[in-house]
């Protein structure tokens, strides 16, 4: 389990770096669609997923219970899911967009 929960932590963290780079890019485009903008809310939530993945890792890491560290490693778990979701759907947009 510990082994898992470091390298989610590692693709938890990097992933949450290129949602929030890929935002500032999109915002240095400067382009005002609707869909831009979605795709723009879809990625700071992705990323705001992402750091709380990484906080409810760290704290499964650093717990002494073993039921509360599995807990939070399911915790974890779906609020990856859901990031990488919201980040592939907001990849989907962005091509949307581009065609």
């Amino acid at each position: 389990m510990r082994e898992e929960l470091l390298q989610l932590l590692s693709v938890a963290g990097t992933l949450a770096g290129l949602s929030i780079t890929a935002v500032a890019l999109l915002h240095s485009v400067g382009q005002k669609q609707t869909s831009s903008t979605i795709a723009d809310d879809v990625l700071v939530l992705s990323a705001l997923l992402f750091l709380l993945c990484t906080y409810a890792i760290f704290i499964a890491l650093r717990t002494r219970r073993p039921g509360w560290a599995r807990r939070l490693e399911q915790v974890a778990d779906v609020l990856f899911l859901l990031a990488m979701t919201g980040m592939v759907a907001s990849g989907f947009i962005m091509v949307y967009t581009l065609l």
